[in-house]
Parts: C-alpha cells; structure tokens; sequence
C-alpha cells in the first residue's frame, strides 16, 4: 500500500524514537529513580536532565578521544563537537580504533565525527580540523562540558585560562573535564572554575621533561638517546639551514634516525631505533589502549554525573595506576591563592639581586608552577626589559640580558610576563635579596 510523504516521516520518525527509547535503556535505569546519592535538584527521567540540550566540546580526537566520543554517544549526549589539529596516521591505528587504513592522511576530527554518527543514530558529532586558537570566546561559550584529551601541557593550559576567564565572565562555570594518560598512568580531573583548583593549580605535579647537556651530546655522548638529540639539534640547523625539523614529518624523523644511527656507530652505542628517534624528537610515551579506555571511562562517566546530577563528581583529581597492578587514589587538589589563572593577580617573588636577566630568565623557564619556554619581560609601567619578539625589539632588548635584573627594577617593582604559549600574563612582585 502507498503512502504519503507525511506518513512516511512520521513512520520514520516512530521507528527512531523506539531505536532511541531501545539503545538508552541502560541509562533510564539509572534516571527513572533517585538514587542515594543524587543532587537535589534530581527530578528523575531523561527529559528532565540536561543530556539532550548538552553541547559537549571534546578537545582531541587521538587516542583518549576516539574513547570520550564514543562512550558520550552511548550515554545519552545528543550534541558533541570535536576539535582536532591532526591527520590520521598509520601508527594511530592500533588504539584509535574509529579509524581504518583508508582514512590515513584525513583530518581525525571530521573522521572520528562521521564515524560515531554512522553508527549512533540520534547523535549529532561537529568536527573542526585546526588549532584550539582557532576559535573565539563566542565559540566556547555555547558548551555546557568541556572534555580535554590532550598530550600537550601547552594546549591544556590555554584551554584552562581561556575557559576559566570565560566562566568568570559569564558569570557561570563552564565544567572542565581532563583526562591524560602516560603508558600505563593515568589522571582524570573536573575543574569548576572559579570553585575547584584550575590546571594551572597543579602544574608543579608534572615531571620536568627530560634534557641533556650541549657538551654531552656534542663531544662525549654516551647513549642513544644522545646521538638522537645531537642529530637534530645540533646537526638538522647545520645542514638544512633555515628550514625548521617537522616532528610529523617521516622524511624528517627519517633523517634524523639514519644521522643518529651513524654517530652511534662511531662511538659503539647500541639501540638507536626509528620508534626511539621518535619519542625522543616529538617527546612521545608509549600509549597502551587499555589505559585510554580506563581515563575515558572515568571522564565521561563525570560528564554523565555532571549533565544528570544523578551522583556526586569527582572532587577533583583521579589518579590511576597500572604498572604493577591495578591502583586508583583520589583527593582535593586544593586552588593555590596565587594562581595567576583562577587566584590572585600577583605572585611574590624572592630573587637574588645578583643575577643577571638572564639568569631570572633561566630560573622562570626552571621554575616548576611556571613552565614557561620562551618568556618576555617588561614592568608594570610598560619598560621592556627583554623581549622575545619581534625580532626588531628582541635585537634592542638582547643587551639587558647581560645587566643585573637590580640595576633595571627596583626592590619590590612588579614584572609581568608573558609567553607566547600562552593566553594569560604573569604578574610578579619582586624582592631583591
């Protein structure tokens, strides 16, 4: 028997609503009555929570990524957005698993994206290939949850500052979500901004990363992980001039593990390898699925509490351990007073009133609550003191580097600097000692 369009639509639309009511079965459970833990405002059914007017802005799409997608769609959230910067590789796919050798060399976000929805039905994925910086404060705004699934601590702290700047704004947090993962480590957090300690609170928690000294790799390396390092950083500038090593790159990495290899022979050092070069360059740690699986479990289930007020969230810091066994310990990071995203707008400094500014410089990028990379100088009353860009006022202010911080501030001046890594200003009240 024929029928007509309007028929057909809402026969369509029946059939979805009995897929949607069959696929989510498992969450009404959990929604259709108060349980001893809800918030309460908890009023119980799916309709009355906010998962499905939840927009949901996943950072990442590698390997914690592809995990967080896919457990947000089998929860319940309708409305995701995914931001990527990356194309797909071969070596991505034996842990991210929504993708397939024919998708190699296309952005992850728009892959990932067409993936969940083709077999999520009801789900709305957004993807956007590009930088975080990429978008403005109107963009982040409209998110309700912000799940991060990065590998850069340069990332989730612009993430961090420019979210919590905007919950300040607005008046109204805007839940930070973040998850990491290190071999078989792991960490998942909530941020309340403005409420909970910020990424910035914890950043004396990270491990330095590892370095070697000039002299070392240069005339008397003694392991592999040195002649790698000599290779592109001390021959990749001699030989290929101005053009910059791209770590992505694997004619680069290429050139960078046959160079190393051959210094390695002629000091008899053994074990430089192409997946060594590799970590050493881009400064990887193995990823182990399993690991990603655990992490994205635990922040989407935040997610899931956060959105339905069915159970506490986490407050605030998850740590998960797997190298000898299976081991988790939560606690309350608590929010440093000084924090220069979500605390006071200056921090009190004691520096020698010996050292050179180029010494304060190389104890700022030392300084574990700071990792700063390549910071520039000025007082609060706008005198530069040393600048790393642009080049013109980099020349001009490269002779204060030699001066005494003491003969160009005064005991108790206020230096703010800045990194261009970063989306906020450090404002340091200085005492000479």
């Amino acid at each position: 028997m024929a029928t007509d369009d309007s028929t057909a639509t809402a026969m369509q639309t029946d059939t979805n609503s009995r897929d949607w009511a069959g696929r989510w079965t498992h969450i009404n459970k959990i929604l259709d009555r108060r349980g001893p833990f809800c918030d309460g405002s908890f009023r119980g059914g799916y309709e009355n929570t906010l998962l499905p007017k939840c927009k949901v802005l996943v950072i990442g799409a590698g390997g914690l990524g592809c995990e967080i997608l896919k457990n947000l769609a089998l929860s319940g959230f309708k409305d995701i957005h995914v931001i990527d910067m990356d194309t797909i590789d071969v070596s991505n796919l034996n842990r991210q698993f929504l993708f397939r050798p024919s998708d190699v060399g296309r952005p992850k976000a728009l892959v990932a994206a067409e993936f969940v929805k083709n077999r999520v039905a009801g789900v709305v994925v957004t993807p956007y290939h590009g930088k975080i910086q990429d978008k403005d404060d109107d963009y982040y705004k409209q998110f309700q949850i912000v799940i991060c699934g990065l590998d850069s601590v340069e990332a989730r702290r612009w993430m961090n500052a420019t979210i919590v700047n905007l919950s300040q704004e607005l008046g109204e947090a805007i839940p930070i979500i973040d998850g990491g993962t290190e071999g078989f480590k792991g960490q998942a957090r909530v941020i309340i901004p403005t409420v909970t300690s910020c990424y910035e609170c914890s950043l004396d928690m990270l491990n330095k990363p590892t370095t070697f000294p000039i002299c070392t790799i240069a005339n008397t390396p003694r392991l592999p992980e040195h002649c790698i390092e000599w290779a592109y950083v001390l021959e990749w500038p001699k030989v290929f001039k101005n053009e910059k090593l791209d770590t992505d790159d694997p004619k680069h990495i290429q050139w960078v593990f046959e160079t190393a290899s051959e210094r390695a022979r002629q000091f008899k050092i053994a074990g430089v390898t192409y997946s060594l070069t590799q970590g050493v360059v881009k400064n990887i740690i193995p990823a182990i699925a399993s690991t990603n699986a655990i992490i994205a479990a635990a922040c989407c289930n935040e997610a899931f509490k956060i959105a339905t007020t069915s159970a506490p969230y986490l407050d605030n810091y998850m740590m998960y351990t797997g190298n000898e066994g299976v081991y988790t310990y939560t606690f309350q990071h608590q929010k440093k007073p000084d924090c220069p995203v979500c605390g006071e707008n200056s921090v009190s400094v004691d520096v020698n009133k010996d050292w050179t500014v180029e010494e304060f410089i190389e104890w700022l990028k030392e300084k574990p609550d700071a990792q700063l990379k390549k910071p520039s100088l000025m007082t609060a009353e706008n005198k530069k003191i040393y600048l790393q860009a642009p080049p013109i006022l980099e020349r001009s202010t490269r002779p204060n580097l030699e001066k005494k911080l003491s003969s160009l501030i005064e005991d108790g001046a206020t230096i703010i600097v800045t990194d261009s890594t970063l989306p906020f200003s450090l404002q340091l009240v200085v005492s000479l000692i």
